[in-house]
């Protein structure tokens, strides 16, 4: 009975995610993000839930990941193609299509190389993929499409990238302080830009860009 209750807070992620599409559908962008937020912290807890109570499972590992197709995958690309990528017709959906198809195989290769990959996350994961892109709507900015458009395919392949992420478990890949200060001053400045509204989506930005900065100065050391 116990492995009920991380069951219920990964069902909780898809109820979420869900209700998300709705709320896009609606054209409520705004609630829509969050309720995306909300279902990455429902997918962060069921896994820590379960741990605590040793009811980890395969049931549990399968039914996460189809919440999560859903949560950080379909619903994130469906707001991207209502929020700007609507503008460019076919390109727009094949954009979104993308980013929900790069998410189904990040979760597959996760699934895959879980024994394999450790101290680090290969590409950025669905959940700070999915949330970058759906707490971008609550700023309410909106660049030029095709910036827009970019934006979502970079965090799509970035998803399905080899570049390392940090799992923040204390161990694998090390923080280089060089680009860990140029994220965060580029997180700085985003969040002068979008003020308050910025504060959900700086934290994913700064996290994406770290990623990126620390695959070059690698490649260059």
């Amino acid at each position: 009975m116990i492995s009920f209750i991380p069951n219920m807070l990964t069902s909780l992620n898809l109820i979420f995610g869900v209700i998300a599409i709705i709320y896009v559908m609606q054209g409520d962008f705004f609630t829509a993000a969050l309720l995306i937020f909300g279902a990455m912290v429902a997918d962060g807890l069921d896994g820590r839930v379960a741990r605590y109570f040793n009811v980890s499972g395969e049931f549990g590992k399968e039914l996460d990941s189809l919440c999560d197709l859903v949560s950080f995958g379909v619903a994130p690309g469906l707001l991207a193609y209502k929020f700007l990528l609507e503008d460019l017709g076919l390109w727009g959906m094949l954009i979104a299509a993308l980013f929900a198809t790069c998410g189904a195989m990040r979760l597959a290769r996760f699934n895959v190389n879980v024994g394999i990959v450790k101290g680090y996350f290969m590409g950025v994961p669905i959940p700070a993929g999915g949330c970058t892109i759906a707490t971008f709507s609550m700023m309410e900015l909106k660049p030029p499409v095709w910036q827009f458009a970019l934006m979502v395919i970079v965090v799509a392949f970035l998803m399905v990238s080899t570049i390392r992420y940090p799992d923040f478990k204390g161990k694998g890949e090390k923080f280089r302080l060089i680009p860990a200060v140029l994220a965060l001053l580029a997180g700085v400045y985003v969040f002068y830009v979008g003020k308050l509204a910025a504060i959900l989506f700086v934290p994913f930005f700064v996290y994406i860009l770290y990623g990126l900065l620390n695959a070059a100065f690698n490649l260059l050391n």
